[in-house]
């Protein structure tokens, strides 16, 4: 595992933004851990999320000339990030939608940078059914802008909908990149997860759920 997944790993724990238990999700389906990204809720932890998304990005070798947050989660994610690049000294132009359009003074739906003629670089928590960042895709090329790429915080690798034999077990985030042509990036995903979870001696006992998780849910590719 790369040091930024770890990093990443380590400070969600920190932060209780990834727990480990049975939660509902909003699927319905019964989860050993649950990620939640509006927990990184301070200025360090923060910066700390900012710095593993930068390294995952820059592994990743995407290039992109803006930063694009979706509302909600996206959009101090997105800003965090361009902070972090531009203490790396890159500053970057950043822009991010409303939910719903304003009818008065600038008006429209998008906010910060314009998109025009950019590569765009999509910054959010995860991808779950693939709608908001699909919406976010057609908003980017509505303001001529071309999107470069997608990156996410983790990627839980399962499938959409109750998985079945005939079925191609696709994860959302493989999804939105077959049908899109848009390169999807997680700072971390479930295959590093239980690699961390069988390091860990705190964490180890939930090794054999993840594992059983995986097995009913889990996409084709997991690593």
């Amino acid at each position: 595992m790369t040091d930024h997944r770890a990093r990443f790993l380590q400070l969600a724990l920190h932060a209780q933004a990834l727990r480990f238990g049975q939660f509902t999700l909003k699927s319905g389906r019964q989860s050993p851990y649950f990620f939640n990204a509006g927990r990184f809720d301070s200025g360090t932890l923060l910066a700390g999320l900012a710095a593993c998304y930068a390294d995952a990005i820059e592994e990743a070798g995407l290039q992109f000339d803006l930063l694009f947050g979706p509302a909600y989660k996206g959009i101090p994610l997105a800003t965090a990030l361009a902070c972090e690049f531009a203490r790396r000294g890159r500053d970057l132009p950043v822009a991010f939608n409303r939910k719903e359009a304003k009818d008065h003074g600038e008006g429209g739906l998008l906010i910060g940078a314009p998109l025009e003629d950019r590569r765009v670089l999509v910054v959010d928590d995860v991808i779950t059914a693939g709608t908001a960042i699909r919406e976010a895709l057609g908003l980017i090329r509505a303001g001529g802008g071309t999107p470069a790429g997608i990156v996410v915080a983790l990627d839980r690798q399962e499938v959409l909908g109750e998985p079945g034999a005939a079925a191609p077990r696709r994860s959302a985030a493989q999804s939105v990149a077959e049908e899109t042509g848009v390169p999807v990036v997680a700072v971390a995903n479930l295959h590093d997860l239980l690699a961390f979870a069988g390091e860990s001696a705190d964490l180890v006992r939930h090794r054999d759920n993840l594992l059983a998780y995986r097995a009913r849910y889990g996409s084709a590719t997991q690593d």
